[in-house]
């Protein structure tokens, strides 16, 4: 069985979906208003924001209450028949970025069976950066017992040629188009086209001779070679096969090869399509005393030349310079000395997109930012098959208003 394939994808029957689509639940953790803004702008509508918990949100109280009305929201959708049912097909995307970048993908399901997000991973579909197991449960609370799943997670081939997604690019004035608007707070704008039966036979058969070639991709590196990465959404991927597996050893001797449970849906976009940029993913640390941390950070990782970052406090910004021979990559040497440092002593860290976010967020007196630099595309299959997953949070795809937005949905239960 093909691990990226069909799905059976629903949308909702709205004449317009501006309000419908909102940005991925891990964006804006550190900003309240922007999502207080989506509250009130969707109050008292068909919005996919009722049917999502925000992570800046799961902290707060009454968090068993959001989601006993998430999963409520999720039946009177369906109740109400809300939604059109497109059974097993692909969906081709094209998202307009603010930039004028168009980037493509096609939505469709992985088989979390051929997926694993643990270190030593040999499956088709792996996680590119270090999942934190603790995330998850979190997010189980709103998978488990939800009639429904929304996708934010982006899984990226490496289709250097373009071989993959191309062909529709040409031919989508000819596939039934299903929505085209305007997606909310400077989100860019989003087309789908639904791909008809021969189109999506000859994808199948494009995805089958992808998946057979991987292997000869990375002959040159140590490692198992693989065909999917998960660029974006690895914890939202993580916490579906933690559901699905959680659901086998519910039922053991249980034939649930067919249960819906066992796919995840998402998009899939080429690496190295022109519009996917990867942004650094900035750190800032609060609760801290920036001094000690800093004098700590030069004593154990500090070199006179290395990897440049910017660290930023109160008091200002400065060039510091990591030790190269503690790792392959900034992030890598920087996150590695945070989770030692505040296992120790106090103090939180926040991943942020965007420099000025970063800034303003370093302004308080407890506080310590670190600006990156972003890694190159090419590195990131051929790090994961070397190496194995790469440090968590170590890019973006793209800044935070260009993250996938929820729109499509499919029916677990």
């Amino acid at each position: 069985m093909s691990a990226f394939s069909r799905a059976d994808i629903l949308l909702p029957k709205l004449d317009h979906l501006e309000d419908w689509a909102v940005v991925a639940c891990d964006q804006y953790t550190s900003q309240p208003e922007y999502w207080a803004r989506v509250d009130a702008r969707t109050a008292g509508k068909p919005s996919t924001r009722h049917l999502i918990l925000p992570e800046a949100e799961l902290n707060a109280p009454g968090v068993q209450e959001k989601v006993a009305a998430i999963h409520a929201a999720m039946d009177d959708y369906l109740a109400n028949g809300l939604f059109e049912a497109f059974a097993q097909s692909y969906l081709y995307v094209e998202r307009s970025l603010n930039s004028g970048a168009v980037r493509r993908g096609v939505v469709g399901c992985v088989d979390l069976e051929q997926y694993d997000y643990l270190p030593g991973s040999q499956s088709q579909i792996r996680a590119t950066e270090g999942t934190v197991l603790e995330r998850i449960p979190p997010r189980k609370q709103v998978r488990q017992g939800a009639a429904l799943e929304l996708p934010h997670v982006l899984l990226l081939c490496d289709d250097e040629a373009d071989q993959i997604l191309s062909p529709l690019a040409a031919k989508k004035d000819q596939f039934r188009k299903l929505y085209d608007f305007d997606l909310m707070e400077q989100g860019g704008r989003i087309r789908g086209y639904l791909l008809p039966e021969d189109e999506a036979a000859a994808l199948d058969k494009r995805l089958e001779r992808y998946c057979a070639a991987s292997p000869e991709r990375y002959q040159d590196l140590r490692g198992t070679p693989f065909s999917y990465a998960v660029g974006d959404g690895n914890h939202s991927l993580a916490t579906a096969k933690a559901c699905y597996e959680a659901l086998k050893a519910e039922h053991p001797g249980e034939d649930l090869s067919q249960h819906p449970a066992r796919w995840a849906l998402c998009e899939l976009e080429n690496l190295h399509d022109p519009a996917l940029e990867f942004e650094p993913i900035h750190r800032v640390v609060t609760g801290a005393d920036p001094q000690a941390l800093l004098s700590a950070l030069e004593a154990q990782c500090g070199a006179e030349t290395g990897f440049p970052i910017t660290v930023i406090t109160l008091a200002g910004e400065r060039k510091l310079f990591l030790d190269k021979a503690k790792g392959e990559l900034a992030v890598g040497v920087l996150q590695s000395f945070l989770d030692a440092y505040l296992a120790d002593h106090p103090g939180s860290i926040d991943y942020i997109h965007g420099e000025d976010v970063t800034r303003r967020l370093a302004q308080a007196p407890d506080a310590v930012g670190f600006l990156l630099s972003a890694m190159e595309k090419r590195q990131l299959f051929r790090g994961v098959v070397a190496d194995g997953v790469l440090p968590r949070k170590t890019f973006s795809m793209g800044s935070a208003n260009e993250k996938r937005f929820y729109l499509e949905g499919r029916r677990i239960l």
